[in-house]
């Protein structure tokens, strides 16, 4: 099961053939980018902020966007066909029903006297011009079968329109991705691409008119009554622009966050701009707050929990963003549902759906959880804040929300007596939905030469589509550090947990890594099984906790015979799914400098 790694091309691979093939003048000062179908002109100075090293994230939200939009007009296509299938069953029984009424109608006339015959029959000689009045004269039949002609709009548009999207940007900086959403999602009606900074709004409308993307008229106001563009530039604080989106008519469909560090203070403001089933895409950057256990009081401040200071520290970096999105969107009576949380290089993407539903909301606390976390061996325990209890009566089963009972529990290791620390709450629920991932891994397997990062892109939606829906991952290695032994391979790891009847899979947070729903316990005696063929020095060992872990008996002694099943875990197939560094000194990269332009503006002036 060895890593595959491949160093991810820069963001002018030649992989792209969509990428934009005039070239534009550029005037002194800047330098092009170009990325994909879209290219934009890049100051000298840092007076906007980009990062090349991202282009696996933008090609992952494009990808992730536009799958959820076909997914959502699929959905809303089926339910447009049922409404229809049932208006023509139903204006078929009215017809039938018609015709029946219209046949008693003419029994009944065959009976009428003389006289009431006559006296239609002048009123239609006196008046032969108008046939309608002829037509018209059983109001019965007339109002049970209208005329064909008026039945026939509900029946005219029997084509589905499928909903175009708007997407708001809410921290756009050159506004490379806002034009990128643009050019490359279909379904795209148009984007808000916002920003604080006036240099970020100056090089954003350079690069929209560049891509031929802004305003058909000289004014661009909604006053104006002409095309304000696909790409919509505001100049503003984030917070108020989506504040100011909360009303469900203004609501837009997906809202992306993609801030230099947290995410925090913009989330409380973006759960409530999202349409109902709409799209919210995270970025976090702020990995030394979310995982590294070195400031916990931030961590808290910022996502509501403590991190754990442990070797699966990215995953738990993603449930506490999670936590966070659920909490927030929980306060408006609105639950999220995780299609795909990724932890990628130095910072975490979260894609989630966010919809309106108070039943759902009384159920976060069940996704929320505890953990309590051996500084030692790293074994822990989760504690979730709240239980459901099924109440039958009858046919009818009521849901009833409970606190869970605490486990005693006392502040050392039952595996290596080593101190226990706490970490959370965070969310304890699943954090991909499989079925979503397919599809957008699917949908770059058809596309690749859209993506310039699309062979790193397929390696780790292929791991996440795999992936098991439990917490946390381990790494043999790390195992094998604690017993001072020699390190089993993945496949022998692998093995021995398939023979004992638990489930596996790879985790896309870490290279070398695996995920089990087997317990901490099978996991060490795994370990001390392996140790018989490969022994330990004991006159080595220092450490209490190891010491502990080396004297235990063994309880369920391992098999490491090769699993037959071990080649589905995606282990064969050569997928690049981690980040080698793609250029020297690549990271979060530096903030933008627009400040002190300013003041050696001023000081010039």
């Amino acid at each position: 099961m060895a890593d595959t790694t491949a160093p991810v091309p820069p963001s002018t691979s030649s992989e792209a053939p969509a990428q934009a093939t005039s070239s534009p003048t550029i005037p002194p000062g800047f330098k092009l980018h170009v990325e994909n179908t879209a290219q934009i002109l890049l100051p000298d100075t840092a007076d906007a902020f980009l990062n090349p090293v991202q282009e696996f994230n933008r090609d992952l939200s494009v990808a992730c966007i536009r799958t959820w939009s076909e997914d959502m007009n699929a959905k809303r296509k089926a339910a447009w066909e049922a409404k229809l299938l049932a208006r023509k069953e139903r204006e078929g029984s009215d017809k039938g029903k018609a015709k029946a009424k219209r046949a008693v109608d003419d029994v009944d006339e065959t009976e009428e006297p003389e006289s009431k015959k006559v006296k239609i029959n002048e009123s239609s000689s006196s008046e032969p011009a108008n046939s309608m009045d002829v037509d018209d004269a059983p109001a019965s039949a007339t109002a049970v079968d209208p005329p064909p002609e008026k039945a026939e709009p509900t029946l005219k548009s029997e084509e589905f329109r499928p909903s175009k999207i708007t997407i708001l940007e809410a921290l756009s900086a050159t506004g490379l991705r806002s034009i990128r959403y643009a050019k490359e999602i279909p379904l795209v009606k148009y984007v808000i691409a916002n920003d604080l900074s006036p240099a970020a709004t100056a090089a954003m409308r350079r690069n929209v008119e560049l891509n031929g993307l802004g305003p058909s008229t000289a004014d661009p106001s909604p006053s104006g009554g002409g095309d304000l563009g696909k790409v919509r530039i505001n100049e503003g604080d984030a917070c108020d622009l989506m504040y100011s989106h909360r009303p469900e008519r203004l609501r837009v469909d997906v809202v992306d966050l993609d801030p230099y560090g947290t995410a925090a203070p913009f989330i409380d403001a973006a759960v409530q701009s999202i349409k109902d089933d709409g799209l919210l895409c995270v970025t976090c950057t702020d990995m030394t707050v979310l995982a590294s256990g070195n400031y916990p009081e931030k961590c808290f401040s910022n996502y509501g929990g403590i991190p754990a200071k442990t070797e699966y520290c990215h995953e738990s970096a993603l449930r506490l963003v999670l936590h966070t999105l659920s909490t927030s969107a929980a306060r408006y009576g609105r639950f999220i549902t995780p299609l795909l949380s990724l932890s990628i290089d130095f910072y975490v993407r979260l894609f989630v759906k966010v919809r309106t539903a108070p039943v759902e909301v009384k159920k976060a606390m069940t996704k929320t959880a505890i953990y309590h976390v051996c500084q030692s061996c790293q074994a822990f325990t989760e504690e979730p804040l709240g239980r459901i209890v099924e109440r039958k009566k009858g046919d009818t089963v009521t849901p009833l929300y409970k606190t869970a009972p605490s486990a005693p529990i006392s502040d050392t290791c039952v595996e290596c007596g080593g101190k226990l620390h706490v970490a959370g709450p965070m969310w304890s629920g699943p954090i991909h939905d499989p079925t979503f991932v397919k599809k957008v891994l699917e949908h770059v397997n058809e596309n690749s030469s859209n993506y310039g990062t699309h062979a790193r892109m397929k390696g780790m939606l292929t791991v996440a589509s795999e992936e098991l829906d439990t917490p946390f991952y381990f790494t043999p290695a790390k195992v094998a550090s604690h017993f001072h032994c020699e390190c089993p391979s993945l496949d022998d790891t692998a093995s021995a947990i398939l023979n004992g009847g638990y489930k596996i899979s790879r985790s896309h947070a870490c290279a070398g890594s695996l995920k089990s729903d087997a317990p901490q316990a099978f996991i060490h005696d795994l370990m001390r099984t392996w140790i018989l063929d490969h022994p330990v020095r004991m006159d080595k060992i220092k450490d209490e906790a190891s010491k502990t872990l080396l004297n235990k008996p063994i309880g369920t002694k391992a098999d490491f015979t090769r699993h037959a099943g071990l080649e589905a875990i995606s282990n064969k197939i050569k997928l690049v799914r981690y980040q080698v560094n793609p250029q020297p000194n690549w990271g979060p990269g530096a903030r933008p400098d627009s400040k002190k332009k300013s003041k050696s503006s001023a000081a010039a002036e």
